[in-house]
């Protein structure tokens, strides 16, 4: 259906594409695998027409396309929903899937009903129970992830590339997913698929592509592939799995909370958050698990500070007693929050990777009070791309040029630098390759082993009985188990996260 033949791709000079191979079948999922920074998302915007500066051929159904944009693209059926999707909160789910392709009657006014049915029809599709006329925004994640989707449909698209289609959403959603991609390949369309998940990879593909430094390194049948041998391909050697959980007791209090409540903004006289009571302790990393809207990241917001308003309850730093009304209070009693969206949150794409590792602690480098020190800020950012293995050609490379692992880095050294006795991550591993997510996994057990208490928060059962040395669970909002990880299973802890088991 598609080839990319000898496809090079430079951005200021530095090769992210490097005479890149590849073919494309129809009726067919193609997994296109590789590291964060293997050069992956720069492809598969080449082929949607996102770039359209580079060298080498596109062939599509056996003409060569020169795309001038992802308008042209979608029009020859090629479209690409991207990872952090391309959606407009304020407008509604007919709205955004006809927004710069919007139907008229024959006297050029929109012709709502028209669109209102076809968008019916294509919810439908995709499996979606949603009012065509409902906001994006008040949508959960994963349903705007089948609006994407929906959205492409539209276009006839006879190649559909999903750039990690299942970061964000829970594994219900990733079961209609797949029923939804088989439909698909029974049509006869060619799915391009990304995703650091191997266990899905090996679900749902049937064909995958190995990525590697901008290279195509191998292609092949995915049954014809083991996990091990699919690792070191992508990698080019073995990689090291994290450091295994041991007995441990830990003693010394570093958090504690007591009765936490947060009402809903939403709902009146309902709390998003109730009667949450647990201990951190030194050394020691929790992991926080519930299903999605049980309340995770809006505990995590709480302890930093960030609902003072509608929050009460009691939070202790080394059993003293803390009252934390603002995230710069937070932080002075020893706390950071790695946030759940690290482009939204935690990163200012458009600044140096220096600028950014060092807004936390700029009042430790003024000089005379007054203008940064330029010379710490570098050396500071220097020593933390060391330390983390940032992989960039220099400190003043711009946040946003970096592959997903590498901004997560960043944000962590942000963080870090601050020298914070508490360390709160929401998914921490979100969006990146399994050798990055292996590296962030022993990193936070030699700051456990330096001391630090760490409250891990993933929505991946296998990354927290992976990493933790004891799980919280939560569930509409309450936490509902406190177990050391040798006692947790996935099944006992999925008991605890569903809503039935909650007692009044």
């Amino acid at each position: 259906m598609l080839i990319a033949r000898n496809i090079t791709k430079k951005f200021a000079g530095v090769v992210a594409l490097n005479n890149v191979n590849l073919e494309l079948h129809p009726g067919k999922v193609n997994a296109i695998i590789g590291e964060n920074g293997a050069g992956k998302s720069t492809l598969m915007k080449v082929l949607s027409g996102v770039h359209v500066d580079y060298e080498g051929d596109i062939i599509f159904n056996n003409e060569v396309l020169q795309l001038t944009g992802t308008k042209d693209a979608e029009a020859k059926g090629i479209v690409i929903i991207h990872q952090e999707l391309n959606l407009v909160p304020g407008l509604s789910i007919t709205e955004n899937i006809f927004l710069g392709r919007e139907k008229c009657n024959a006297i050029g006014i929109l012709d709502k009903k028209e669109m209102t049915r076809q968008t019916q029809k294509l919810l439908a599709k995709v499996k979606l129970d949603a009012d065509p006329a409902a906001l994006v925004g008040s949508l959960k994640v994963g349903q705007q992830q089948l609006v994407e989707i929906a959205k492409a449909l539209y276009t006839n698209a006879s190649v559909i590339i999903m750039d990690e289609p299942t970061s964000a959403i829970s594994d219900k959603e990733v079961d209609n997913l797949f029923v939804i991609i088989d439909e698909l390949r029974s049509e006869g369309k060619t799915i391009v698929y990304i995703s650091h998940k191997l266990k899905e990879l090996f679900t749902i593909a049937d064909r995958f592509v190995v990525m590697r430094d901008g290279c195509t390194v191998e292609s092949g049948v995915m049954a014809e592939m083991t996990q091990d041998a699919l690792i070191r391909k992508m990698t080019g050697r073995a990689v090291n799995g994290p450091a295994g959980n041991t007995k441990q007791t830990f003693t010394e209090p570093v958090l504690r909370v007591q009765n936490i409540n947060l009402k809903s903004t939403s709902r009146h006289g309902a709390n998003v958050l109730t009667d949450i009571s647990f201990t951190l302790h030194k050394g020691e990393i929790v992991g926080l698990y519930g299903l999605m809207g049980a309340g995770r990241t809006e505990l995590m917001e709480t302890l930093f500070g960030l609902h003072p308003k509608r929050a009460t309850g009691n939070i202790f730093v080394h059993e003293q007693q803390v009252h934390i009304q603002t995230p710069i209070q937070a932080i002075k009693h020893g706390i950071a929050l790695v946030p759940e969206d690290r482009k939204a949150h935690g990163l200012i794409l458009d600044q140096k990777i220096k600028t950014n590792i060092s807004i936390t602690v700029l009042n430790q480098l003024e000089k005379w009070g007054i203008v940064l020190h330029n010379k710490k800020e570098t050396r500071l950012s220097k020593d933390y791309i060391q330390r983390l293995g940032i992989k960039t050609y220099s400190e003043n490379n711009i946040a946003g040029n970096l592959s997903g692992g590498n901004q997560q880095k960043i944000v962590l050294a942000k963080w870090l630098a601050t020298n914070p006795r508490i360390l709160l991550l929401d998914e921490p591993t979100r969006g990146i390759d399994i050798n990055a997510r292996f590296e962030i996994y022993n990193l936070m057990k030699k700051l456990a082993e330096a001391g630090m208490a760490i409250l891990l928060v993933s929505s991946e059962l296998p990354e927290i009985l992976t990493a933790s040395d004891r799980v919280l669970v939560m569930a509409e909002g309450r936490l509902t188990a406190d177990m050391p990880v040798t006692e947790a299973t996935e099944s006992n802890v999925l008991k605890y996260a569903i809503q039935h088991n909650i007692t009044a």
